[in-house]
């Protein structure tokens, strides 16, 4: 499995499922707010090897564990500021259960090349 997958054809970057991981693959913070910055730098580690940027995205799907619309108010304000100026289609997905029983944020995106 890889992080992203570069088509080199049409320019776009696919993105996995970034999550609050730590190299260790250990989730070092248990809060929504906490896990969505972590996620957020990772995703932004990924998009920057894979020669792209946050300016560059095209789409975000977010999968948080619980109840979407009880959430919003915690998502929203920080998935705004990482955006700043860009404009990707948003999808938020509440969802059951993800990647291990600690991770409560999962974020997969697709991306243009620069």
């Amino acid at each position: 499995m890889s992080q992203a997958v570069i088509d080199t054809a049409s320019g776009i970057v696919y993105i996995s499922g970034q999550v609050a991981w730590d190299a260790d693959y250990q989730v070092s913070c248990h809060t929504v707010e906490g896990q969505l910055s972590n996620v957020l730098n990772n995703l932004t580690v990924v998009l920057d090897a894979a020669g792209s940027s946050v300016e560059n995205l095209l789409s975000l799907r977010i999968y948080v564990r619980g109840e979407l619309g009880d959430l919003m108010g915690t998502i929203a304000p920080i998935v705004a500021q990482f955006l700043a100026e860009s404009r990707p289609a948003v999808t938020g997905i509440g969802v059951s259960s993800l990647a291990s029983p600690e991770t409560l944020v999962e974020i997969e995106a697709t991306a243009a090349l620069q």
